[in-house]
């Protein structure tokens, strides 16, 4: 297999299924039919491995990369599955931190290609039994397996894990998930199944509620991680990650009940060397020092608060970098800005991509600093250009236009 053999192989994949990433709502396939006959048709490797499922708006994949950190630390094996990818497709799949086999990704493709032809996969679900596959023939101690939108109805939840985990819920694919906290709550409660102990993360009791009504129903074991007290530190930056380490200990409690051993030595090496062990790069990354240059993939109001929170407790001039796609809604975005900033809006460059002169009328609402660019680079070129001694840039918005600039500058950096 040669490197544009294996690029064609995933770019037959993009183009053959419906893909959320790229196209938005009309890509999402609620249900579980077509991951139960493409599980079976693969002789169903999700039931050969220990999974551990994470859901949430926000925090999932920064937990996720964290737990496996730590049992990466402890010896063991671990698999773990996210979406989407920043740079390269492999980056969804990995094993003990090293990106699924581009070997195996393309000779997978191929058997996708001779699939009966009543089953029509989703691009998500192709990934996740792909991830399965994968963790099943690299016979994984442990597969972490991250929701990738809602709950209930998301491909993932086929898994019989040994715990589960909600880190949080928040307003975010309204159009897909409900208008409310509540009916999306619902939602990402799906994943709590019967006997099988559930961790939550948030702290809103409307949102404590409705899981723990869940875990009732299904007779599971409810873990409130936020009562937990820790002075535990992450190599992650960005000071929501304290919410998200005590959802990671309240999983590793769970399974040490369970009697798999993990030292609380392993515990705080782990946390401490989540990017080392796992390749794990988008939440409040510093791209550079000079000039400080952060990128978060913080993508929805919530996430973005406690972005720009932390944007504001630093005393310096800041050029903001921000992009967003179609079905996101920013109205509130514009609401809670950063201060003493000037802002550079870009179109991130994929379908969904959303160009700032649609919302422009927001953005001169909002009585800011700031110019329009049709590409991500176009505007870290400039706002570099303005940056001065002492200043700061921040690129953020969403994964994509995080994803594309690192794409771009992340190897001429190296």
């Amino acid at each position: 297999m040669t490197i544009e053999q294996y690029q064609e192989a995933v770019d037959w994949l993009f183009v053959q299924a419906p893909n959320y990433q790229l196209e938005g709502q009309k890509a999402y396939k609620p249900g579980l039919d077509n991951i139960i006959r493409l599980c079976e048709f693969f002789g169903n490797p999700q039931e050969k491995i220990k999974c551990i499922h994470i859901g949430g708006t926000n925090g999932k994949g920064s937990s996720s990369n964290m737990l496996a950190s730590v049992l990466q630390e402890e010896g063991y094996k671990v698999g773990l599955y996210n979406s989407p990818h920043l740079i390269d497709f492999t980056e969804r799949i990995k094993v003990n931190g090293k990106n699924c086999n581009k070997e195996f990704v393309y000779h997978f493709i191929q058997k996708l290609k001779n699939l009966p032809d009543d089953i029509h996969p989703s691009f998500f679900e192709f990934t996740t039994i792909m991830a399965f596959e994968y963790f099943c023939q690299q016979q994984v101690d442990f597969a972490i397996i991250e929701v990738g939108l809602g709950g209930r109805l998301d491909s993932t939840n086929i898994i019989h894990p040994l715990v589960t985990a909600i880190t949080n819920v928040q307003l975010d694919h309204q159009n897909i998930l409900g208008d409310t906290l509540e009916e999306i709550a619902g939602e990402k409660a799906g994943i709590i199944k019967n006997n099988i102990p559930v961790v939550s993360g948030d702290e809103n009791e409307i949102i404590k509620a409705v899981l723990k009504k869940k875990a009732e129903t299904e007779n599971s074991p409810f873990i409130d991680a936020t009562l937990l007290k820790t002075d535990l530190k992450s190599d992650l930056e960005g000071n929501y990650q304290k919410k998200n380490i005590k959802v990671v200990l309240a999983l590793i409690h769970e399974l040490k009940k369970m009697n798999y051993t993990v030292s609380d030595q392993n515990i705080e090496n782990g946390l401490l060397n989540v990017h080392k062990n796992t390749g794990f790069i988008g939440r409040w990354f510093e791209f550079s020092k000079s000039p400080l240059t952060i990128c978060d993939t913080g993508h929805n109001q919530a996430g973005l608060k406690y972005v720009f929170d932390q944007l504001n407790s630093i005393n310096r001039h800041k050029h903001i970098i921000l992009g967003f796609v179609n079905d996101k809604k920013i109205d509130d975005v514009m609401k809670i800005l950063p201060e003493n900033s000037d802002f550079y809006f870009a179109k991130p460059s994929i379908f969904r991509g959303r160009h700032p002169e649609d919302y422009e009328d927001l953005l001169q609402q909002a009585k800011i600093s700031y110019k329009i660019f049709n590409s991500v680079q176009e505007a870290y070129l400039s706002a570099k250009e303005q940056c001065r001694n002492g200043e700061m840039i921040f690129i953020g918005g969403s994964n994509f236009v995080v994803g594309e600039f690192l794409e771009k500058n992340l190897e001429i950096s190296e």
